[in-house]
């Protein structure tokens, strides 16, 4: 395949849909983002996420892992400890959510919280 059909516009929306799709899913963005800074527990990225009920956490560690991002390892014990880690793909995300949260910072109004927060 050519370079030039690699940069179509059909080509390029496919894959931000893709990626868009994949990491505007709720909490994906987020469990990346904490992972960034090292290896956590389920533990730790359920008090880093917060909000995010344990059987969400999980499928969206599953989700991530199943495309190559995250990666599950067991420590057998005793006590079994199970951490999770960016893989050098998920790692390679951080410069690009890096420079999306400088671009909201600078360009999207922050939300104003209304009533009881």
């Amino acid at each position: 395949m050519t370079e030039e059909l690699l940069h179509t516009p059909e080509a390029c929306d496919g894959a931000l849909v893709r990626a868009f799709g994949f990491l505007g899913k709720r909490w994906n963005g987020l469990i990346i983002g904490v992972l960034a800074g090292g290896p956590a527990s389920f533990t730790g990225l359920r008090r880093a996420v917060g909000g995010i009920s344990d059987s969400v956490l999980s499928d969206r560690l599953t989700e991530l892992a199943l495309a190559g991002l995250v990666r599950r390892t067991v420590d057998d014990g005793p006590p079994v400890a199970v951490t999770y880690q960016l893989t050098e793909a998920g790692a390679s995300l951080r410069p690009v959510l890096d420079q999306l949260a400088t671009w909201a910072r600078d360009s999207l109004p922050e939300e104003r919280c209304t009533g009881s927060c």
